[in-house]
């Protein structure tokens, strides 16, 4: 696959929004100047996934995962660099300019990319089989025709035809260049024990699975004929890119029709969800026969918090599915059950009525679980009270697993009323339930722990074992090499916050200019951030100790040329804003003024105000420019370690800015980058200090100390105290509080 070219990467990155990349997959909400949402890299119930337009940047507050839009797409998605830019690129219709790839790039293309380059292949092969062929014709096609489903509908969910023959799909595969061992990994060819290959879906109609971003990543196939061997269904085994417990079947094509009804429906089988899209309700989604898995609950609750479930007239598979409704509560949500008529399951009954018709019917006749699950437990219980009591524990076992107290104690109201049971009784036995889950959960946390300490230590244990060699012990003697790195090595730990602090400003603010002095006319003079930085450190003889951070200082600084001429681009956009913006404002003016004295007047602030925004808009532009290129490097120390100093996982709390105007960081930052360069320089010199009274101790310690030495290591520790009285008096000096509110 050949790279795409620098050009193109930019304006990628320029036109992805990251809060629509990330809305694609998390239902998000405003709070504030962010959005917030559940995180979908761990199990979460109340959101802690922040997304912020203005910085392009998302972040969970829990599990410390996010970055750019490049970044979410890569750990999400599980792609490359450059899969991540070809979906954005895709997603905003930008033709992408390509370059050849060396040999070297081509060895390093993963196997997932071509397992999912394998599958859709397998994609427009079984589609091409279904409409081009005679025998996806007449039987595959007219399968489809017969339980009524359109053309529409058959492009829309990429339905498809298998050839009957053993290896016809194999065959065409391998003549366009496919490796077996991906068909084979894949589950498109089986192998039996002889060796032989054979095609997995041969005479079946195909229903291809995507992923959450459309990427195809499973098949199932049903067979037409009765004489067939094996089951009515085949599906794709798992592999690196399929897990069947954390993938819905028809979730990519509902996604969006989720998020505008704030609901899901879920149905069982892949011709329940088509038929359901084709009578016009597109927010449903299907478990694809198997049963509800926690994984598929999480996915659905990144988009909603309401669910409703549809079940067909078969009161034991009901029963049996009871047990799905538990864990979807579990997980927070809100969830409705509804039942069809006898005889009807989603796909007969949505092909044999209107659009309008099933509205209506889902609308009058989703029931709340509990009314659901009695009626359920109750048929043919009649006034046994054992049985009845029986019941009544299932319901209890329901609620208690509610995380929310106050829907626990509405549903214990509701169930009182309905079953005749003291409404205390009820209570008393769920926090009975609700404590030995929590408990439960404690003990379940606490063995993930120890497993993962124990892993950790078993990693340590091994890595002692490989370098306790009599190499290593001989070279553990002082001055020697290795105890000298050691050394090195916790110099650097120690220096890492003060270091991360001036690395986390040229990452943040780089490319803008803040005010650095005043002239002697008291005029203000301003730099570069970046300048300022790099030019502070060569006259102070400082560098990063931590080896990754000085790498992506040294690409701070050679982003100049770069950013000047992104930046003259991006000018001829802002100049081009500020004018609509003027012309807006002028047109009313003209309509509203009623004097020539007013339109004097309003065009002066018109103009001032149009002048501002263009200013802004250059200053934005200079102060995230290194931040925005960098979190979406495709260098991965680049990436994530830019990513993780820019996102502050700390925000003032209302009590600190009712009363008091906290000013932006980048408006303090002739405070604050001096400051940050002395703080590192007084720790260097705290480590110095204590390494010469180190070694006074150890002079002082032979039988025969060298005085003059001592005397030497004393009247450097002087200068060196005398210098942290000099940087204490400009840090002390430099302390930026709130001013109050006029």
């Amino acid at each position: 696959m050949p790279r795409i070219d620098s050009e193109t990467v930019a304006k990628i990155l320029d036109a992805a929004d990251i809060v629509e990349v990330v809305s694609d997959f998390v239902h998000l909400q405003r709070r504030g100047a962010n959005y917030i949402g559940l995180c979908p890299f761990h199990n979460e119930r109340t959101p802690s996934f922040s997304v912020s337009k203005s910085k392009g940047i998302c972040k969970c507050f829990s599990c410390g995962k996010g970055g750019s839009a490049v970044n979410f797409i890569m750990m999400h998605e599980q792609m490359s660099y450059n899969e991540a830019l070809r979906y954005l690129a895709k997603k905003y219709n930008i033709e992408i300019v390509e370059k050849e790839l060396t040999q070297e790039e081509r060895e390093q293309e993963t196997e997932r990319e071509s397992l999912l380059a394998v599958n859709e292949y397998a994609l427009q092969h079984f589609k091409h089989n279904l409409t081009e062929t005679t025998e996806g014709r007449n039987i595959g096609l007219a399968y489809f025709r017969q339980r009524g489903i359109n053309d529409e509908m058959i492009e829309r969910f990429n339905l498809g035809y298998a050839i009957d023959k053993r290896d016809e799909m194999l065959s065409d595969a391998i003549s366009k260049g496919y490796k077996e061992k991906y068909l084979l990994k894949t589950g498109l060819v089986g192998k039996t024990e002889k060796g032989d290959y054979y095609d997995r879906f041969r005479g079946r109609v195909i229903y291809p699975v995507s992923s959450i971003s459309g990427k195809i990543v499973a098949f199932g196939g049903r067979v037409l004929r009765s004489d067939k061997a094996g089951g009515k269904y085949v599906n794709s085994p798992e592999s690196e890119i399929y897990r069947k417990s954390y993938e819905l079947y028809g979730l990519y094509q509902a996604k969006s029709a989720i998020v505008k009804h704030n609901k899901c429906i879920l149905v069982e089988g892949y011709m329940d969800v088509i038929s359901m899209h084709q009578s016009g309700i597109e927010n449903v989604v299907a478990s694809s026969g198997t049963s509800l898995t926690e994984g598929q609950i999480r996915l659905i609750h990144r988009f909603t918090e309401n669910i409703t479930v549809i079940y067909d007239a078969d009161p034991a598979g009901i029963k049996a599915s009871l047990r799905g409704i538990d864990m979807i509560l579990a997980e927070g949500m809100n969830v409705k059950v509804l039942q069809l008529p006898a005889g009807d399951d989603p796909d007969s009954f949505s092909q044999s009525h209107s659009s309008t018709e099933v509205e209506e019917y889902l609308e009058s006749h989703e029931i709340d679980f509990i009314k659901f699950k009695i009626n359920i437990l109750l048929d043919g219980v009649g006034n046994d009270p054992i049985k009845r009591a029986n019941v009544v524990a299932a319901i209890v076992r329901s609620i208690a697993v509610i995380p929310a107290e106050i829907s626990r104690v509405a549903y214990i109201k509701e169930c009182s009323f309905t079953l005749g049971f003291d409404e205390k009784i009820l209570a008393n036995e769920v926090a009975k339930i609700r404590s030995q889950i929590l408990e439960q959960e404690y003990k379940r946390k606490k063995s993930e722990e120890a497993r993962h300490i124990k892993d950790e230590q078993a990693k340590e244990e091994n890595l002692q074992d490989e370098t306790a060699s009599q190499e290593l012990i001989d070279a553990v003697t002082p001055g020697s090499a290795l105890v000298n790195e050691i050394l090195k090595k916790d110099r650097s730990q120690q220096l890492k916050s003060f270091e991360k602090s001036i690395l986390r400003y040229a990452i943040k603010y780089g490319m803008g200019d803040f005010k650095y002095s005043t002239d002697k006319d008291g005029n203000a003079v301003f730099c570069k951030v970046i300048d300022f930085l790099q030019v502070t450190m060569q006259q102070e003889n400082l560098r990063f100790s931590n080896l990754k951070y000085q790498k992506i200082f040294d690409e701070v600084v050679l982003m100049h040329e770069a950013w000047s001429k992104d930046r003259q681009k991006f000018e001829i956009q802002a100049l081009n804003r500020r004018n609509e913006m003027w012309v807006d404002g002028e047109t009313q003016i003209r309509n509203e003024a009623q004097t020539l004295d007013e339109i004097t007047r309003r065009e002066n602030e018109l103009k001032a105000k149009c002048d501002e925004y263009y200013i802004k808009l250059m200053q934005d532009y200079d102060f995230n420019y290194v931040e925005r290129r960098l979190t979406s490097s495709q260098d991965d120390d680049l990436r994530n370690i830019s990513t993780e100093l820019v996102t502050e996982k700390y925000q003032l709390s209302k009590i600190h800015t009712k009363y008091a105007r906290v000013p932006e960081e980048r408006d303090m930052l002739s405070e604050l980058l001096p400051r940050a360069i002395y703080e590192l320089e007084n720790e260097i010199l705290e480590l110095d200090i204590k390494d010469l009274n180190d070694k006074i101790k150890a002079e002082c310690a032979n039988s025969t100390p060298d005085f003059g030495i001592v005397e030497e290591y004393i009247s450097q520790i002087k200068n060196m105290q005398t210098l942290k009285m000099q940087f204490a008096r400009h840090m002390g000096d430099r302390v930026v509080t709130p001013t109050s509110r006029r």
